[in-house]
C-alpha cells in the first residue's frame, strides 16, 4: 500500500541520514583542532583574569559545598573570582555554613537577590559587578577538576576565540542505572558530538556547567541573551545553547577543551531526566533558527550536524 511504501522510504531516509551523520560525526572528532592563531602569538599575550559566575537556587548544602570547594582549589596563575548568586533561594538559612566558610577568601564575593530573577539575569547581577577579561559559568550542582579554569583560560588566549566548554561527567554517576546511562550520554555529547564540531570551531552548545566566554564579547551580546523570549514570555531555559549562538553569530569561534573536566549532578529518576530532555529538545529547535545565518559561513559538516540532532529529537 501507499502507507506502507511512504513508512519505509521514511525509515530508510532516516537510516541513511543517521549513518551518514554518525560516520562523520566519528571521523571529525578523532581530527585535531587546530587553533586559527600562532602558538607564539597566544602564549605572549599575558594571562588573563577570570571571574567565575555561580548562580544558586535552593542548591543542597552538600553540594554547594564541593561545588565552591573545587573553584577555591583552582590552580591557577592569574587573577580569579568567584561570584555566588543566591537567586531567591528559600534554603538561605541552610547555607549559612557555605558561605562563612569562605567569608575570610577575598577571592570570594556573595550577592543575596531579594527575589528569583532566573538564571540568566542572576548572571547577569553578578557579571556586571566583576571585571575580569573572562568569564567562566559554573552550575552550583557542578564541580570542577584544579586545572579547568587554567586549561579553558589557556585555549581562550586565542583571540578568535569567544566561548570553551569541558568534557562532563556525571558526579553521581554510580547511583542508578539511568546516571551510569546518562554519564554515557555525556561521554558521547562531548567527545563525538562537541569534538566534531570543535574541528570546524564551532561548537553549537558549550554546556551550561561549565563554559567560559570573553567579557568583552559577552558584553555586546548581554542584551540579547536577557531578553530572548518563548511563546512571548522571557525563556527560563536553554540559556547555554542561546548564548554560544549568540557568540557564533558575532563572529567567534566556540571550543571544546576534552581534558578540562567537569562533573555535575545528574537525574536519577525517569521523570525528571523526561523534563530536562524535553527542555533541551526546545532549545535546540528554537536556537536553530537562530544559527541558521551562520551555518552558511561554516563548514558543510555543521549544517549536516544540525540537521542531524533535530532529526534525532522527531
Amino acid at each position: 500500500t501507499l502507507l506502507a511504501t511512504t513508512s519505509i522510504a521514511a525509515i530508510s531516509l532516516y537510516a541513511m541520514l543517521a549513518t551518514v551523520y554518525k560516520s562523520a560525526q566519528v571521523f571529525h572528532a578523532r581530527r585535531t583542532t587546530i587553533s586559527t592563531t600562532p602558538a607564539k602569538d597566544i602564549e605572549t599575550n599575558p594571562v588573563p583574569s577570570v571571574d567565575v559566575i555561580v548562580p544558586c537556587f535552593n542548591e543542597d548544602p552538600i553540594v554547594l559545598s564541593e561545588c565552591l570547594a573545587s573553584l577555591a582549589e583552582q590552580d591557577y596563575a592569574g587573577k580569579l573570582r568567584i561570584y555566588v548568586v543566591d537567586d531567591g533561594s528559600k534554603n538561605r538559612d541552610a547555607v549559612v555554613a557555605q558561605r562563612a566558610a569562605y567569608a575570610d577568601d577575598e577571592r570570594f564575593n556573595f550577592t543575596i537577590l531579594p527575589k528569583n530573577v532566573g538564571k540568566r539575569k542572576a548572571q547577569i547581577a553578578a557579571i556586571t559587578q566583576s571585571s575580569g577579561d573572562l568569564i567562566l559559568n559554573v552550575d552550583s550542582d557542578t564541580t570542577i577538576a584544579p586545572d579547568v579554569v587554567s586549561k579553558l583560560a589557556h585555549k581562550m588566549r586565542d583571540p578568535a576565540v569567544g566561548a570553551a566548554m569541558g568534557q562532563m561527567k556525571a558526579s553521581n554517576q554510580a547511583d542508578t542505572w539511568l546516571t551510569r546511562l546518562i554519564d554515557m550520554e555525556y561521554w558521547l555529547a562531548c567527545n563525538e558530538e562537541r569534538a566534531a564540531q570543535a574541528r570546524f570551531g564551532a561548537v553549537m552548545c558549550c554546556c551550561g556547567p561549565c563554559a567560559m566566554y570573553r567579557r568583552s564579547a559577552m558584553l555586546s551580546l548581554l542584551d540579547q541573551y536577557e531578553t530572548q523570549l518563548y511563546r512571548g514570555k522571557p525563556s527560563d531555559f536553554g540559556e547555554d545553547r542561546h548564548l554560544t549562538i549568540l557568540m557564533l553569530s558575532a563572529g567567534f569561534r566556540t571550543e571544546y577543551v576534552p581534558s578540562a573536566i567537569a562533573a555535575t549532578v545528574v537525574p536519577d529518576t525517569m521523570g525528571v531526566y523526561l523534563r530536562q530532555q524535553l527542555r533541551w529538545a526546545r532549545s535546540t529547535f528554537r536556537d536553530t533558527l537562530l544559527a541558521l545565518p551562520v551555518l552558511p559561513g561554516l563548514d558543510r559538516y555543521l549544517t549536516l550536524d544540525a540537521i542531524g540532532q533535530n532529526v534525532g529529537l522527531l
